[in-house]
């Protein structure tokens, strides 16, 4: 294994990643960014039919336009905007290689891959949420017929499926399902669907509940799931539903164990917000910095790609004026 230097390493290519990337080319720093799948990886793990919520011009990352067909962009759109930035800067960056482990050595950092070792003066880590999807932690959920990452709604066709959760994931899962046949029930621990919900999506779910075309049990949670069947625990007791198919949009969390383990602060209640310089985005241990939504901690609702594309400013302008 080799320890090539750098004075930056990022970790996480995400597009706050790239975007740290790119002002660190513009500054003149030389960089490496590591990340341990595809390029934008959580984007391409998106369901193939998402559209954003924010619009094209929210997305941006230097200075390059997104031009789409309508407003809001897809998925499709988005990846495409996001390889054409990362070649048009040829970022120096290197796909499906992950960090393990983030430690001081002397002066400098030793950064541990799946495939090599690294030295780095500074480290900016922007790893995103989408890895970690919160458990429903009931018997069943490690069947087969379950899974927390819903894809392509062909697949689901002419199946009976539940769909557990009331935000845009459950909510894109149910429609797109439904309209290709699927008998869709939803499985929704609060008394509505999410006030967080595509405005312009919100009031379909709720036309089609009420219509009857898919059926939804508020206030309820899964008790078990078998191979054909699951049981809900409903504010009516326990029901069981015939069932070839649970998808758990459940939401996901960062990976702060990631943090903790490096040594970087977390806050003592349950947000486990990472402790960092506000002006700098520098955490607890001198030359770590943090990007993007992993600022939050588990409060994954405050921080999405056009209100923390800034973050990269405010790093690479405080890693320059130490290497000056």
């Amino acid at each position: 294994m080799s320890s090539t230097h750098f004075p930056l390493i990022i970790v996480g290519g995400g597009p706050i990643g790239m975007a740290c990337a790119i002002a660190a080319k513009n500054a003149g720093i030389s960089y490496l960014v590591l990340e341990k799948g595809s390029l934008v990886n959580s984007i391409y793990h998106y369901p193939v039919n998402m559209t954003f919520f924010s619009t094209s011009e929210r997305l941006e990352i230097g200075n390059v336009p997104f031009v789409s067909n309508n407003a809001k962009p897809t998925r499709l759109e988005a990846l495409e905007y996001y390889r054409r930035v990362a070649g048009s800067f040829q970022l120096n960056i290197r796909l499906f290689e992950e960090v393990k482990s983030v430690g001081r050595t002397g002066s400098s950092f030793e950064v541990i891959s799946s495939k090599d070792s690294y030295r780095a003066d500074h480290i900016i880590i922007a790893t995103g949420f989408y890895d970690i999807p919160y458990l429903l932690n009931v018997p069943g959920e490690d069947l087969p017929n379950v899974t927390h990452y819903y894809k392509d709604p062909h697949f689901y066709a002419f199946q009976k499926v539940i769909v557990v959760g009331a935000q845009n994931s459950a909510v894109d899962a149910a429609l797109e399902t439904w309209r290709k046949g699927a008998d869709v029930t939803m499985v929704v621990r609060g008394e509505e669907i999410g006030k967080r919900v595509k405005y312009w999506v919100r009031p379909d779910i709720i036309n089609r509940i009420e219509e009857g075309s898919i059926k939804a049990f508020y206030q309820s949670s899964i008790k078990e799931i078998r191979e054909r069947e699951v049981d809900l625990l409903t504010p009516d007791g326990v029901v069981t539903v015939e069932n070839d198919w649970v998808i758990a949009a459940t939401g996901y969390q960062p990976n702060l164990d990631f943090l903790h383990g490096i040594g970087i602060d977390l806050s003592a209640d349950e947000v486990r917000c990472p402790v960092i310089n506000e002006e700098t985005h520098e955490t607890n241990i001198p030359g770590i910095y943090l990007a993007g939504v992993i600022c939050g901690g588990m409060n994954t609702h405050r921080l999405f790609i056009e209100n923390s594309r800034e973050h990269a400013g405010k790093i690479v302008a405080a890693i320059k004026k130490r290497l000056a």
